[in-house]
C-alpha cells in the first residue's frame, strides 16, 4: 500500500534553493516519489510512498522553518501513483503571477460541514478556481466555471467578471486549498470584503461529508496515477489521455477515437501523423518496460 501525502504551507523561505537537495536525497534514500515545489513563499507538494518512507520525508518537511504545524490530506493507493521523485524550486509554490500577494489576507475558511449552507444561500456566487480540465469531470452543483487553461487566466478572468458579480458574497473552492488562499487574497486586494474559500479544499469535503448529503457532483482530479477520486477518496476510474494530457471517464474508452496512449475525443483533430507516430514509439517503449517488470518514465 502507498501512502500519499498532499500539502502546503506559506512561510517565507529566504534561501529555497538550499532546501532542495537535502529534501530531494531523503525522498530517494526512503522511496519516496511525487513532487514538491519550493518558494520564497513556502512549500507545495503530493509525495507517495511506504509509511516509514513517508514518515520520515514528512518530518523533515515540518522541521523547515515555519512548517511545524503543516497539516497534510493523506490517502492510500494500492499501486505507485508516481514514477520517480522531484524537488523544484519555482518563483510561487502556485503559479498565479502574483507573487507579491499576502497569504495572511486570504479569506475566511469555511469548514466542509459548513460548506453546503454557504454555497446554497442564493446570495453566494461560488467560483471553481481550478482549470477546465478538471472541473470536466466534476465540480459543485451550480459552481461558476471560469473555464481557465492555466491558474495564470485566473486574475484576468476575475477583472472581466468583477463586475457583474458585485455585491455577493463569494465562495471560493479547489482541489486542496492552496489556489484558493491566492484567489481570495486576490479578491480582497481588490476590494471584495466578503469572501471565504472551503477549508482543506475538495479532498477534505469528500472525506469528510457523506455523500448522501453532498452536493459534489463527478469526481475530483487529482495530479497523479489515480486521475480522479470520490467520495471517501476512493478512485473513480478515470484515466488520463497521454497524447493530450486531458482526464478522461471510463467509458470514453469505448470511444472509437480512443487509442491507448495515442489519441481520444477530445484531441482526435489535434495532432498530426508525426506526433501520432511518436506517441505510437512512446508506447511502444511503456510496453517493453512493462515486460521487464520495470516502469516507463518518459
Amino acid at each position: 500500500m502507498f501512502h500519499i501525502a498532499a500539502f502546503y504551507r506559506f512561510t517565507p523561505f529566504p534561501d529555497p534553493d538550499a532546501l532542495r537537495d537535502p529534501l530531494l536525497a531523503l525522498c530517494r534514500e526512503t522511496g519516496v516519489a511525487g513532487t514538491a515545489i519550493l518558494a520564497p513563499e513556502g512549500i507545495n507538494g503530493t509525495l507517495a510512498g511506504p509509511r516509514d518512507g513517508m514518515d520520515r520525508v514528512m518530518g523533515h518537511i515540518r522541521s523547515l522553518p515555519g512548517c511545524a504545524e503543516m497539516m497534510a490530506k493523506w490517502s492510500q493507493a494500492e499501486t505507485a501513483p508516481f514514477g520517480t521523485a522531484k524537488v523544484r524550486v519555482k518563483q510561487e509554490i502556485v503559479t498565479m503571477g502574483r507573487p507579491g500577494l499576502d497569504p495572511e489576507q486570504a479569506g475566511r475558511h469555511v469548514a466542509p460541514t459548513e460548506w453546503n449552507d454557504v454555497i446554497a444561500d442564493p446570495e453566494t456566487v461560488t467560483i471553481d478556481t481550478r482549470n477546465d480540465y478538471e472541473v470536466a469531470i466534476g465540480s459543485f452543483a451550480g459552481a461558476v466555471d471560469p473555464g481557465t487553461a492555466s491558474f495564470r487566466d485566473f486574475p484576468g478572468w476575475w477583472r472581466a467578471n468583477a463586475d457583474r458579480l458585485a455585491g455577493k458574497r463569494v465562495a471560493m473552492f479547489c482541489t486542496g486549498g492552496i489556489r484558493c488562499e491566492k484567489a481570495t487574497a486576490l479578491l480582497r486586494a481588490e476590494g471584495v470584503t466578503d469572501v471565504v474559500h472551503l477549508d482543506g479544499g475538495i479532498l477534505r469535503y469528500l472525506e469528510e461529508v457523506p455523500e448522501a448529503d453532498s452536493l459534489w457532483r463527478g469526481g475530483c482530479f487529482v495530479f497523479d496515477e489515480r486521475v480522479g477520486v470520490g467520495h471517501g477518496l476512493r478512485p473513480t476510474g478515470h484515466l488520463l489521455c497521454r497524447a493530450c494530457r486531458r482526464p478522461l471517464a471510463p467509458e470514453d474508452k469505448q470511444r472509437p477515437e480512443y487509442e491507448a496512449g495515442v489519441a481520444c475525443h477530445l484531441c482526435a483533430e489535434e495532432y498530426g501523423p508525426e506526433d501520432r507516430a511518436r506517441f505510437r514509439e512512446r508506447m511502444r517503449q511503456v510496453r517493453l518496460a512493462q515486460a521487464r517488470g520495470a516502469r516507463h518514465l518518459g
